[in-house]
């Protein structure tokens, strides 16, 4: 069995409230207009500043452009900087990127071995003052600092390398041996812009930021799954815009349990505004595992209770309404949160003294008791908890010991008696759980079971959150294929991800399919509810990006892409992978290495790029150099050039792209790590070696890991499919031929997991929303033609949205896309009405202002159980 984990954990710091605003709206806040009209003193200013933009992959809309150039000399180059600054951080492009070879690719080494032979007889017999052991040339040989190696300058370029040729560590900049970097060549004038290009809006004054921070945070708050770590990070930056002692903005539920205990954890981190946010903040509270998760993010640990310290301790008066929040809680409900997390909780209960208030809150009192499996005796505190046992239906203090009547017990006892009709029953009580056993249900369940099966979910699904529906459908779905692998994602910090091979009893081809009809019919039953819209667009490119899942352990990246997404690689460009980290004073000499294993049709290893192999297939793939340390400020960067073409000659078809901690220190302990890709219009050395422009994507490096697996790229196919999996490694020296039997299952197990119908699409997500909602839908294909349906009358919903995407399209006029109020795009490229509602992977020039955007998550949201 092969284990991975997702990658998760923190980063150094949250970005700023523009910042956030700025990637989550694309726009950009000005203060007051210093003039009525524009000055000519600023012109040039902003001209510059479009440049500038420009080779970042952004353009200035028209109305920010005039509301710059109102703007004095000082504040223009104020708000410029501060916007660059911005956007250089979220492209990585405010870091040193130079390689060890500053003349890559074309400087790298022919033979890695010939070179790697060169620095160990330099390294074991270089002698002071003696002549170069290599070229025989005296005088030439000088210790670098601070390894103190003997460098031969006329072997060695210094013109060339950034660091010390023998170890590869940093040297000091100056250093003698290094010497000014060659110019290179200059870059293309007719560059493509990226497809990641964003068009950027002028977002008013600050009272209108305000604002539009107040509607994101109301679009994180009804979120019902985890968030990223990114939209985390930015719910507490769009907290801090709201005063704690005014919570009239507070919605009266949060559905998302992580999301509500950080929004708990804020209001109550002040207690001067415990008169207002202590009523505020417990009538939230609905269930025993909100109070431990508010403990535990107050204490500094994490939401979903995964890595939790040691709890800090409570002030009394929250101390009393947590524990009266508790009491008013189902007994039973909460024994039963109480025993999903024992250890927990019992350190909880001494932060909270339920015993000492058992008078005031028996039931809390009681819960606690059954969690410590206290002896009762003739104590006064046993008596409370026996006279509130029995005022309980569902608990028993007739003995020893108090007891509380346990739901989950019965229902694995149920089902490994395989009695499907008592289960059933039981598990119609918590609709949730009822789909998440679903595929166990249909397993043991006989032709007459599986009506009563049918007939629970029929009642439950109506209930259900959105995710668990989805995700219940594309499991499901698949249940009749047998399949290679089956994959577990299960929750954690660094969760791991199991691949193991599949040998689950199969459904009947009957069973899949009238389940199906069942979950399909409730997603367009709620899109229908959802705002109506004459005509609606659709990309089919949507067909390749999942939808989002396990987002809590997603990567803060540049473009949101959900994990397992596969999106094409332009026809004639290569790619450029980058890599860049700078140690921290307590991770000491950090060494990652960016590698790839190569593999052909079959899963079989075909060969390497890294530090073992700097060249690969013909300069089919070409390694930047072996970087062993990243001393700030500087910090160190490796790059690796693909160029698909020659890939696919030299017999590759998947490329599985790593990071590794060569010497184990783990991404958290490093001052920063990210890592991304540019997708180029030239191959060679032609350009600067990082170009913002041409980045497409970049992520963090974090968590508990040594390794990263962030992405598979099918050659053949000339298709990126983004994994943001990290692996699990042990001990160091770690080499990517050494793991390439677990990249290959790695690989193929989630290959074909994407690619089975397990997983949602978001194209799947926008063909039922806009069949439910829309009488015309549009969908536009990859070669820029576009496909009609529209509705028949008489034509159900179900019947409608099976047709869209095949080559039953309507006859008549094409529609006008520009006058689509319903879109689903890869890229924001059209023109919508005002009040429109856009999802786009890439929004380009879609105005926030006029355009309701949607992330892939508000996809899903939208998808709630209805009231």
């Amino acid at each position: 069995m092969t284990t991975t984990t997702i990658s998760t954990g923190t980063t150094s710091g949250r970005r700023g409230l523009d910042a956030a605003l700025l990637a989550r709206r694309g726009a950009v806040y000005l203060p007051a207009a210093s003039h009525a009209r524009p000055q000519l003193e600023s012109l040039a200013g902003v001209t510059l500043l479009e440049t500038d933009l420009l080779e970042r992959g952004h353009v200035l809309a028209g109305d920010l452009r005039q509301a710059l150039t109102t703007l004095d000399t000082g504040a223009l180059a104020a708000a410029g900087a501060a916007l660059l600054a911005d956007i250089d951080r979220a492209l990585g492009a405010d870091r040193d990127h130079t390689p060890l070879f500053r003349d890559f690719p074309d400087s790298v080494p022919d033979d890695t071995l010939a070179f790697y032979v060169d620095r160990v007889l330099t390294l074991l017999c270089q002698a002071p003052e003696q002549p170069c052991v290599l070229c025989g040339t005296e005088g030439t040989a000088h210790a670098v600092s601070p390894c103190a190696h003997l460098v031969c300058g006329a072997c060695f370029d210094g013109g060339d390398f950034s660091a010390c040729p023998i170890c590869h560590r940093r040297v000091d900049t100056e250093d003698p041996f290094l010497r000014p970097a060659r110019p290179r060549d200059s870059a293309r004038t007719d560059r493509a812009l990226p497809n990641r290009l964003r068009v950027l809006t002028h977002g008013g004054d600050p009272t209108a930021r305000t604002a539009d921070a107040r509607r994101e945070l109301e679009t994180l708050l009804r979120r019902a799954g985890a968030l990223s770590p990114q939209d985390a990070d930015d719910l507490e930056t769009f907290l801090a815009v709201h005063d704690r002692t005014d919570v009239s903005w507070l919605p009266e539920t949060v559905p998302g349990r992580e999301t509500k205990a950080r929004v708990l954890a804020w209001l109550l981190a002040d207690p001067a505004a415990y008169e207002v946010t202590l009523p505020a903040a417990t009538a939230l509270i609905d269930t025993a595992t909100d109070v431990l998760r508010l403990l535990a993010v107050l204490s500094g640990g994490d939401a979903g209770l995964v890595d939790v310290p040691r709890l800090s301790a409570v002030p009394r008066p929250l101390r009393r309404a947590l524990l009266a929040a508790l009491d008013r809680l189902d007994s039973a409900l909460v024994a039963e949160d109480m025993r999903r997390h024992p250890r927990l909780w019992k350190h909880a209960a001494e932060r909270l003294h339920p015993f000492e208030y058992a008078r005031r809150y028996p039931n809390a009192a009681l819960a606690v008791a059954a969690l410590r499996d206290l002896r009762l005796g003739d104590d006064s505190l046993s008596a409370r908890i026996r006279a509130t046992a029995e005022s309980l239906p569902s608990a028993d203090a007739s003995g020893a010991r108090v007891r509380v009547r346990d739901w989950p017990g019965r229902v694995e006892a149920a089902l490994a008696a395989a009695d499907v009709e008592a289960a059933a029953a039981l598990l119609a009580r918590r609709p949730g759980e009822l789909l998440r056993r679903l595929g166990h249900l249909l397993r043991l369940a006989d032709k007459d079971s599986t009506e009563t099966v049918l007939s629970a979910l029929a009642t439950a699904v109506p209930r259900v959150s959105p995710a668990v529906l989805l995700s219940a459908l594309g499991e499901i779905r698949t249940r009749s294929r047998k399949g290679r692998d089956r994959v577990f994602f299960p929750k954690g910090g660094n969760a791991k991800a199991h691949i193991a091979p599949d040998e689950r009893v199969l459904l009947t081809d009957d069973a899949v399919e009238r389940t199906v009809a069942v979950l399909t019919g409730e997603v367009l039953r709620r899109a229908g509810t959802l705002e109506k819209a004459e005509l609606a667009v659709i990309d089919a490119a949507l067909d390749g990006v999942v939808a989002p899942f396990t987002e809590r352990t997603a990567s803060r990246s540049l473009v949101t892409l959900p994990r397992g997404s596969e999106l094409p690689v332009p026809a004639g460009r290569t790619v450029r992978l980058f890599l860049h980290w700078m140690e921290s004073e307590t991770s000491g000499r950090a060494d990652l290495d960016l590698s790839l294993a190569m593999f052909d049709a079959e899963w079989e290893h075909v060969g390497t790029c890294d530090y073992t192999n700097l060249r690969f297939g013909h300069d089919a793939a070409v390694h930047s150099g072996d970087l062993t340390s990243a001393p700030a400020p500087q910090g160190a960067s490796e790059f690796v050039d693909l160029d698909p073409d020659r890939l696919d000659a030299a017999g590759v078809r998947y490329l599985v792209a790593v990071v590794f901690s060569f010497n184990s220190v783990a991404f958290d302990d490093l001052a920063e790590a990210f890592s991304g890709l540019m997708v180029r219009d030239e191959p060679g050395g032609t350009g600067p070696v990082f170009d913002p422009r041409r980045v497409e994507q970049r992520f963090d490096l974090t968590g508990r890991a040594h390794a990263c697996v962030p992405m598979v790229v099918d050659v053949a196919g000339r298709t990126m499919r983004w994994l943001d999996v990290v692996k699990g490694v042990t001990g160091t020296h770690h080499a990517v031929h050494r793991h390439s039997d677990d990249l290959a299952a790695l690989g193929r197990g989630l290959t074909g997991l994407f690619t089975s119908g397990a997983r949602v699409t978001l194209g799947e997500l926008a063909t039922w929303r806009s069949a439910a909602r829309a009488g015309t839908v549009a969908v536009r294909h990859l070669d820029g033609s576009t496909s009609t349906y529209r509705r028949a009358p008489g034509e159900g919903v179900a019947e409608f949205a099976a047709r869209i995407g095949t080559p039953a399209t309507d006859e008549g006029e094409a529609p006008d896309l520009s006058q689509a109020r319903l879109a689903h795009l890869l890229r924001g490229d059209l023109a919508l009405p005002p009040g429109s509602e856009a999802y786009a992977l890439h929004p380009a020039g879609l105005n926030a202002a006029s355009v309701r955007l949607l992330t892939a998550s508000d996809l899903v949201t939208a998808l709630g159980p209805l009231p």
